[in-house]
């Protein structure tokens, strides 16, 4: 299924978009960060509705793919303001369209690339995802950060393959970890949120994976370790705030591909996210990180949300079993193909390559 974004829904909000500078202040109400990132927000009278048990009704489908156009961190240029102007905004709105018809241009050129599968979506009237720190980028790394990420291994920077370890979790279809999960990709961008009495269940597209989320506040065992750890929820008015912690450290922080440097986790990494309604279709999503152990300092992503319940969501026919990891091995490792084997190519190059196309 091809989903298309047309700039002119976008376009009609531009002369809302913040005419300077302006930095991120995450203590305003969420209604107002969603508005400023570019959102539909309902005006103060609105009521967020209720499930029939009482609590705040966040249901429905949530696909990330309208923010895809939004990088995770903030490109350097532009300091510690977190907004565009109302002519940056509409180059990039501008751009988007451009590689929303990916897909026709490839057709035309007799080609099949990623025009014919990634769901960039439009950009946010905020730079990125990440808004604290102030300049919207992940923080340095500690001293054991550093090292833990010059040992990874992934098929992003990795050319012969000779284990397992060679591959990490997103490669193997086991998880994409926290906060990866919770941030855009160019596919399979469906997030569904179902509710019941005492649980809220966060359904996840992309790797297949389902967060379950009691409503409670009684501690959680810490032998229990799950690469998206435990969650455990509770109503602050009408926002979801959900604590995790236990999680494996075994799960790349970011989305590892062309050009970004891979930043581990460890298992003492925790999140705090809060999810409030702040119009009909918009949830304002945020999300506290902290990595004592590879991150000098904790970072916070918020962005809107936007329901779409004509989404349709997809099995992700991916799993561990599949024969790709072992050929990567069986065709690269100098165990099966010789010491004196040709170099093979570096993956990220095609996908490079195409993306750019």
């Amino acid at each position: 299924m091809i989903r298309k974004l047309s700039i002119a829904t976008a376009a009609l909000a531009l002369f809302a978009a913040p005419s300077a500078a302006q930095e991120a202040d995450l203590s305003l109400p969420a209604r107002e960060l969603a508005r400023l990132a570019g959102a539909e927000v309902a005006d103060e009278s609105w009521q967020v509705p209720r499930t029939p048990w009482g609590d705040p009704d966040l249901t429905g489908i949530w696909p990330l793919d309208v923010v895809g156009r939004t990088s995770t961190e903030r490109a350097h240029e532009f300091g510690t303001r977190a907004y565009y102007t109302e002519e940056e905004y509409a180059a990039a709105l501008a751009r988007s369209e451009e590689i929303a018809a990916g897909y026709e241009q490839e057709d035309a050129n007799d080609e099949i690339g990623s025009g014919h599968w990634f769901e960039w979506g439009t950009p946010l009237k905020q730079v990125s995802l990440i808004m604290a720190p102030a300049n919207g980028r992940l923080p340095p790394l500690t001293e054991e950060g550093e090292a833990m990420s010059a040992a990874m291994r992934s098929s992003w920077n990795v050319t012969q393959f000779d284990r397992l370890s060679d591959f990490n979790s997103l490669d193997r279809c086991l998880s994409r970890g926290l906060p990866s999960s919770m941030t855009p990709f160019p596919y399979n961008n469906g997030v569904r949120v179902f509710q019941s009495p005492g649980y809220v269940v966060i359904q996840l597209e992309m790797i297949h994976e389902t967060r379950i989320i009691p409503i409670r506040g009684e501690p959680v065992p810490d032998e229990i370790r799950q690469f998206l750890g435990t969650s455990v929820g509770h109503w602050d008015g009408d926002t979801l705030v959900i604590e995790t912690t236990n999680l494996t450290g075994e799960t790349p922080m970011n989305i590892v591909g062309p050009g970004n440097k891979p930043i581990p986790t460890s298992d003492q990494q925790t999140m705090t996210e809060r999810l409030t309604m702040v119009g009909p279709d918009t949830i304002f999503y945020e999300a506290e990180v902290r990595d004592p152990v590879v991150l000098t300092q904790p970072y916070t992503l918020a962005f809107p949300w936007s329901r779409d319940d004509s989404y349709e969501m997809f099995e992700y026919g991916c799993h561990e079993g599949n024969t790709t990891i072992r050929g990567y091995i069986t065709t690269t490792s100098p165990r099966y193909v010789g010491e004196d084997a040709a170099p093979v190519d570096d993956p990220a190059e095609w996908v490079n390559d195409t993306v750019e196309r």
